[in-house]
C-alpha cells in the first residue's frame, strides 16, 4: 500500500485549487464532518421513494432511453449493479494514477454536498480507497461528456463493489483483490447509488484542471525562456513598459511585461547596446510577448475559475432536494463548461508554444540574432548546432495547433437520441496532457538556445534573476561547443521546465516574486 500522507478536509462547495493540487501529488482526502446529516439525510429522501409507488429516474427505473421502465422492489440493488457493470466500456491507455486519484476525490466532493442520495458508507468507501492506494483502472477512452463521464466512472465504481481492475503499488489485480489487500469489503449499492457514481464529470474535470495547472506552470516557465531570448537576441525591452500595458488594460499583459521586466532588470547585455542599434523594432516574438503570454494567461486564469466551481458541483441526476424532500430531474451531468476551460487551455498552450518556436527560430538566424553565429555553433558549417532542435520545435509545435482545434462544437447523439447534445469534454480534457508534454519540450528548447546566445555574448552578461537560471540549466547541460547527441540535452531541459525550476532560480534573485498568481 502507499506511504500514509495526511489527509485533506474537503468542505464541498468551499475546495481550492489548492487543495486538489495536493491529491493529484498524492494526499487523499474525506469529507467535513459537517457535512453527514445533509449526506444521510438525502439518502432517506431517496430510500422513502424506493419504496414508494411513484416512478423516480434512477431509483426505481431503467436507464437513459429504458427510463420509463418501471424497476421492483426486490430489484433495486440489482439494477445498480448492472448499470455498474453495463458501463464498464472504456477502451484505450489506462488513466494515470494522479487524475484516477483527483477524480475520485470530486467525486467525494460533489455527493459530499448531499444532493446525490448515497449513503455515508458509499463516500467512505471513496475515501478508503484512496488512503489505502487501491486505484481504479480506468481506461481513457468511451466518455462523450454527457451523461457525465459515464464509461469511466463505471470503472472506477466497478473496484468499490469488487468488480473490475485496480493499480495497488503498480501491479495491476482485480477489483476484489485490491479491495481485500487493502482490508475493505465490496460495497452494495443501495437505490440511486450507482447512478449517482457514474453520472458526473468528474473524469473529464480532473483532466482539465491537471491541465490548467500545468498550463501555469508553463506559462510561467515561459516568461523566463522569453526574457531569456530578448538579452539572446539583444532585444530592447521599452516594449514591456507599464504605460504601454495601462494603454490596453488586460491583467494578463499587465502582469506579464511586469514580469519580463524585473527578470531583465540589471542586465548588462541589455545596456550594452541602449545606443547605436540601428533596429528601430523587433520582431512580434520578441517585442509582443506580453500581449500573447499575457492573453494565454488571461485564458488559464478563466478557466481556473470555471474548473473551480466545477470541482465543487454536483453533477448528478437525479437531484435530492433536502429542504423540500423532491428527486428532481435535470442537466447537470452536461460538461460543456469543463469542455470550453479545456477548448481555451488548449488555445493558451498552442500559443505559448507558437510565439516561443518563433524566436527559437530568430535566435538561430544570423539574419536576425543580431551578430550571433548561425544555429548558435562556434563552428558553423562542420557543426549544425541547434539546426534540428528548432525543427523538432516547429515539430511539436505543429501538432499541438492541431490538436487545439475545439472539441466542445463536436456533439453526436447518443442512446437512441435520447442524450441528443454531448460535450466531449473527456476529449477536450484528455488532449491538454499531449499538449503540456510538448510544449514543455518546445520551451526546453528555447531554455537551451536562449542560455546558449547569451553566453556567445560574453564579455556582456544577462540579469542576475536569468544568469541563476542558465547556471541552473549549466547543472544539468553544459553548454554546446561540437555537435553532440542532443536529445539527452532536451529531455534535460524540458525536465526543468516541467519542475518549475526556472521561476524557482529566478527567484531567488529578486526581491519580490513578480509571477502572476493563479486565480
Amino acid at each position: 500500500m502507499t506511504e500514509q500522507v495526511t489527509a485533506i478536509v474537503v468542505k464541498p462547495g468551499a475546495v481550492l485549487l489548492d487543495d486538489l493540487a495536493r491529491v493529484l501529488e498524492g494526499a487523499p482526502v474525506v469529507l467535513d464532518p459537517s457535512f453527514w446529516p445533509r449526506v444521510e439525510a438525502a439518502a432517506e429522501i431517496v430510500t422513502q421513494a424506493a419504496q414508494a409507488d411513484i416512478p423516480v429516474y434512477g431509483i426505481n427505473t431503467g436507464f437513459g432511453k429504458l427510463a420509463s421502465k418501471r424497476i421492483p422492489p426486490d430489484q433495486t440493488a440489482l439494477l445498480q449493479r448492472n448499470l455498474i457493470v453495463s458501463h464498464c466500456c472504456g477502451v484505450g491507455q489506462p488513466t494515470p494514477e494522479p487524475i484516477v486519484r483527483l477524480m475520485m476525490a470530486l467525486k467525494i466532493v460533489s455527493l459530499g454536498r448531499g444532493a446525490s442520495g448515497v449513503r455515508r458508507a458509499v463516500i467512505e468507501q471513496l475515501q478508503d480507497m484512496l488512503a489505502r492506494g487501491v486505484y481504479p483502472l480506468v481506461p481513457q477512452q468511451g466518455s462523450v461528456g454527457a451523461s457525465g463521464d459515464l464509461a469511466p466512472l463505471a470503472h472506477m465504481t466497478a473496484v468499490m463493489i469488487g468488480e473490475g481492475q485496480a493499480i495497488v503499488d503498480g501491479k495491476t489485480v482485480s477489483g476484489a483483490d485490491a479491495l481485500a489487500a487493502a482490508g475493505l469489503k465490496p460495497l452494495t449499492l443501495g437505490p440511486k447509488e450507482g447512478l449517482a457514481l457514474i453520472n458526473g464529470t468528474q473524469f473529464s474535470t480532473a483532466y482539465a484542471i491537471s491541465g490548467v495547472l500545468r498550463a501555469y506552470r508553463l506559462a510561467r516557465a515561459a516568461l523566463v525562456t522569453g526574457a531569456l531570448s530578448v538579452d539572446a537576441a539583444m532585444a530592447s525591452t521599452a516594449p514591456f513598459r507599464p504605460e504601454i500595458q495601462a494603454l490596453r488594460g488586460h491583467a494578463g499583459q499587465i502582469a506579464a511585461a511586469a514580469t519580463l521586466t524585473a527578470l531583465l532588470d540589471g542586465s548588462d547585455i541589455r545596456l550594452s547596446h541602449l545606443e547605436g542599434d540601428e533596429r528601430v523594432q523587433d520582431p512580434y516574438c520578441l517585442r509582443c510577448q506580453p500581449q500573447v503570454a499575457g492573453a494565454a494567461l488571461d485564458l488559464i486564469m478563466q478557466a481556473a475559475r470555471t474548473l473551480i466551481v466545477e470541482a465543487n458541483a454536483v453533477t448528478d441526476n437525479p437531484l435530492v432536494l433536502i429542504e423540500t424532500g423532491e428527486i428532481v430531474s435535470g442537466g447537470n451531468f452536461h460538461a460543456e463548461p469543463v469542455a470550453f476551460a479545456a477548448d481555451a487551455l488548449a488555445l493558451a498552450l498552442s500559443e505559448i508554444g507558437a510565439i516561443s518556436e518563433r524566436r527559437i527560430a530568430t535566435l538561430i538566424d544570423p539574419a536576425l540574432n543580431f551578430g550571433l553565429p548561425p544555429f548558435l555553433t562556434p563552428d558553423p558549417g562542420l557543426n549544425s548546432g541547434f539546426m534540428i532542435a528548432e525543427v523538432t520545435a516547429a515539430a511539436l509545435y505543429a501538432e499541438n495547433k492541431q490538436r487545439a482545434l475545439a472539441c466542445s462544437i463536436d456533439s453526436t447523439p447518443t442512446s437512441a437520441n435520447q442524450e441528443d447534445h454531448v460535450s466531449m469534454a473527456a476529449h477536450a480534457a484528455r488532449r491538454l496532457s499531449d499538449m503540456a508534454d510538448n510544449l514543455a519540450a518546445i520551451l526546453g528548447i528555447e531554455l537551451l538556445v536562449a542560455a546558449q546566445g547569451i553566453t556567445l555574448r560574453a564579455p556582456h552578461a544577462t540579469s542576475a534573476p536569468l544568469v541563476a537560471v542558465i547556471a541552473a540549466l549549466r547543472e544539468q547541460v553544459p553548454a554546446l561547443g561540437a555537435d553532440r547527441y542532443m536529445a539527452g540535452d532536451l529531455a534535460k531541459a524540458a525536465a526543468l521546465i516541467e519542475a518549475d525550476a526556472l521561476p524557482a532560480a529566478a527567484l531567488a534573485q529578486l526581491p519580490t516574486d513578480p509571477f502572476p498568481r493563479l486565480v
